[in-house]
């Protein structure tokens, strides 16, 4: 079978990584993808992620049996709307179930309406209403962008000034563009983040691992927040306990309430979770695709045969009864740009990519990056420039080896966390 994936991220690398190794597949294309998936997939740079007409017609030129959706801004726009209304299998949600990344405001009321737990909020689209809530309430609040802000638009803040710069930046400076047009400003959760995953085909779905993502710039969960620093899987703060309350409290009623709002979800539903101290799940945030850079770790941990979960899922036949199965422990250390996640330069040359992977237990996927002028390599182009990946015994293993990685590898001004997976060897 052909599958197409549509992006040219870090998440997209790993997508097509694992996709290439499938016996059910005979070809790979990306559109737009990147140089250093050329290895794996025929790419289409011509063909942006968010032209939609493009992808349709490459899809259906192109003869693909499927197509993966990477990113959430076409998702948001109807891509897959698009495909389904030409015959073609998508994995991805249609745009009216993208909502739940889409738009804060309408998650929230969707988690309300269907009783799945989450911090208590309110939504503006008064800049001025929304100053004087954050001063009138006091203490540490969290302010959101509505829309979609690339995995950025979220404020994490100590106290109702901080609040108020996070404000005057998403609504009046537009640093977020539209996306900050309203905002969402919350309760600030106490525990421990993670993410878990399930597949789903509308009604029924299939669960993949957990992971711990690092979204904050900084060591010690400190600094902005991030498209994401590092993450890593198995997230020991998902035991057999916490993943029932998971299930029963959150996915089963999302995936029945969104059916149930007449927006059937079909694709990866990614729930981001805060786990507090007795051991129960409130929901930060949904996200309709994979997560970046939780799909990294998650790819090279993953035992089986990706595409069939796909496929089947696009298709409306996924067997809930379906066990994914799960090897060694991973990791994904981001080596980013300087100054993400504000401005940062581009074009500074990358050495140490094939001494990095002279471990096979280690995977560089390129999130940022493009060849040199000269042809001799690769240098950066984005905020979030690499994703060093390994795997490993334990996260202890893992963790090691990503980062005796990362000393290999050098561009300047790189910046990455070193406490990657700090709270799961903490536990031991």
């Amino acid at each position: 079978m052909k599958v197409l994936v549509v992006g040219s991220g870090g998440r997209e690398h790993a997508l097509v990584w694992k996709i290439a190794q499938s016996p059910e597949v005979d070809q790979v294309m990306v559109a737009p993808g990147s140089a250093a998936m050329a290895a794996l997939a025929e790419c289409h740079p011509e063909v942006a992620a968010s032209d939609l007409d493009a992808i349709v017609r490459l899809a259906r030129e192109g003869a693909a049996d499927l197509v993966v959706v990477g990113p959430e801004d076409p998702l948001a726009a109807g891509l897959s709307d698009r495909l389904r209304a030409e015959g073609v299998a998508v994995f991805g949600p249609s745009a009216a179930a993208a909502q739940l990344e889409g738009s804060k405001s309408f998650a929230k009321a969707f988690m309300a309406r269907h009783e799945i737990p989450t911090a208590a909020y309110r939504a503006f689209s008064d800049l001025d209403e929304a100053l004087s809530y954050v001063h009138e309430r006091g203490g540490r609040s969290v302010i959101k962008a509505d829309g979609l802000a690339a995995g950025k638009g979220v404020a994490m803040c100590e106290s109702p000034e901080d609040a108020e710069r996070a404000l005057r930046e998403m609504m009046a400076e537009k640093r977020f563009g539209d996306a900050g047009n309203s905002v969402v400003i919350e309760d600030w959760l106490l525990g421990e983040e993670a993410s878990y995953y399930a597949i789903s085909d509308g009604e029924n779905f299939v669960t993949l691992a957990a992971a711990q993502d690092h979204k904050r710039a900084l060591d010690g969960d400190l600094g902005e927040n991030t498209g994401g620093m590092g993450a890593y899987s198995p997230a020991p703060v998902i035991d057999e306990e916490v993943e029932r309350r998971v299930l029963e409290r959150v996915v089963r009623p999302a995936i029945a309430g969104m059916a149930a709002d007449g927006h059937p979800y079909v694709g990866v539903l990614f729930v981001g979770l805060m786990i507090d101290s007795e051991g129960d799940p409130y929901v930060v945030e949904f996200n309709v695709r994979f997560g970046d850079p939780e799909t990294q770790p998650l790819m090279v941990r993953m035992n089986d045969d990706l595409v069939p979960l796909l496929k089947a899922a696009a298709e409306g036949r996924l067997d809930p009864a379906t066990k994914t199965n799960w090897g060694e422990a991973a990791i994904c250390v981001v080596m980013a740009s300087e100054g993400y996640p504000r401005d940062y330069p581009k074009g500074r040359a990358i050495s140490g990519l094939e001494a990095a992977e002279v471990d096979d237990h280690v995977v560089v996927f390129h999130a940022g990056t493009r060849p040199s002028e000269d042809g001799s390599g690769y240098e950066t182009s984005g905020g979030r420039v690499l994703g060093v990946t390994a795997r490993g015994e334990t996260v202890q293993a893992a963790r090691d080896r990503a980062y005796a990685a990362v000393e290999r590898i050098e561009f300047a001004g790189s910046q990455f966390r070193m406490d990657i997976a700090a709270r799961a060897l903490a536990r031991d």
